[in-house]
């Protein structure tokens, strides 16, 4: 096996509950030779085994290491920072884990707005988790992917470059090739993707139809299962904007339109609850919950950028689902595509 030349991006999901302490003994066990690429001479040997192996973390891969589970020419290395050179053959046993069993292919239907040889547009259904975590080790997006196309199992996260939450619908770029997956990785750490949302509150709105929030966004001190806008001089976190346009308004709710400069975790519903206005659903952060809508009513409606590899300007719309069509008729609001 020949690895690829590395990348910042590299890094698998990172479970911090992946351990060589659980109970895998029915699991199988591979090894696998991998051969060191010219451009990875020099390098240190962790980083070349998570290039090798991306459907491991690289927590786990160190336990390999200090388990003596890595081999050159049947000598143990148990040091990540050895440097690796051109040619060498490493040895890594492999043993299963939950994670590494997830990167498997799965036949599940998927909605693909757009493909060619370097990328795939993806319509993601609320209730699909992106990629497989403690509680969805099968039947995720990344598990469809990768039966959509085999050849997504030598990329990172099988080409998935960001995310949606588990409950929010809509548009998302996959990468199927490496230079593709570098470039768009690039293109969204420098805002060059543009993304767009629907969010519908209950709440009616006030003030002016057009806002931006710009408030930072970190891990809620007071509940780890959530995020908040924080005082970054007290908290950790990063800097976080969002601009809202409402569409329609009634005295039963409100649709607005949510356009990201950044995508920080659950950035829009945090940011909607801060101006008092959760999504209808979102119960974590305050919302109602309703008969006619049992997730958050939030929807990736457009996606544009310019093709990694072409050049060509890329532009993406997806309907409103079925269950945002019928919320927003229950709360008399209307929705014009092309407002």
């Amino acid at each position: 096996m020949i690895i690829s030349t590395p990348s910042d991006h590299d890094e698998p999901f990172d479970l911090s509950d992946e351990t060589l302490s659980e109970d895998v003994s029915a699991l199988p066990v591979e090894t696998r030779d991998v051969t060191v690429a010219p451009e990875f001479h020099g390098q240190r040997l962790d980083r070349m085994m998570a290039a090798a192996v991306p459907e491991f973390s690289r927590s786990y891969l160190q336990q390999l290491l200090e388990e003596g589970a890595v081999t050159k020419l049947q000598v143990v290395c148990l040091k990540s920072s050895q440097k690796v050179k051109a040619g060498e053959v490493w040895t890594i046993e492999l043993r299963a884990t939950p994670q590494s069993q997830a990167f498997k292919p799965e036949s599940i239907p998927l909605d693909i707005v757009y493909q060619d040889d370097d990328l795939l547009v993806v319509n993601k259904p609320a209730g699909l988790v992106v990629h497989p975590a403690p509680g969805n080790w099968s039947g995720t997006l990344m598990n469809g992917l990768l039966g959509f196309d085999a050849n997504l199992m030598n990329l990172p996260r099988a080409g998935i470059v960001h995310r949606l939450d588990k409950d929010t619908s809509g548009l998302m770029v996959v990468a199927r090739t490496r230079q593709s997956m570098d470039a768009l990785v690039r293109k969204i750490a420098t805002r060059e993707v543009k993304r767009q949302y629907l969010a519908i509150s209950d709440k009616a709105w006030t003030g002016s139809k057009q806002k931006t929030v710009d408030l930072p966004i970190g891990r809620d001190p007071s509940n780890r299962l959530r995020m908040a806008a924080v005082d970054l001089a007290k908290n950790s976190g990063k800097t976080a904007t969002t601009h809202f346009h409402v569409l329609d308004q009634s005295d039963q709710g409100s649709l607005v339109r949510c356009i990201l400069e950044t995508g920080r975790t659950h950035q829009i519903r945090v940011h909607m609850a801060s101006l008092k206005m959760p999504l209808v659903g979102d119960v974590l952060y305050g919302g109602s919950l309703s008969k006619v809508m049992p997730r958050q009513a939030l929807h990736a409606e457009h996606l544009s950028f310019e093709h990694p590899i072409s050049g060509q300007m890329m532009n993406f719309s997806a309907p409103l689902p079925l269950d945002l069509v019928g919320l927003l008729q229950a709360l008399s609001l209307s929705y014009n595509e092309n407002a």
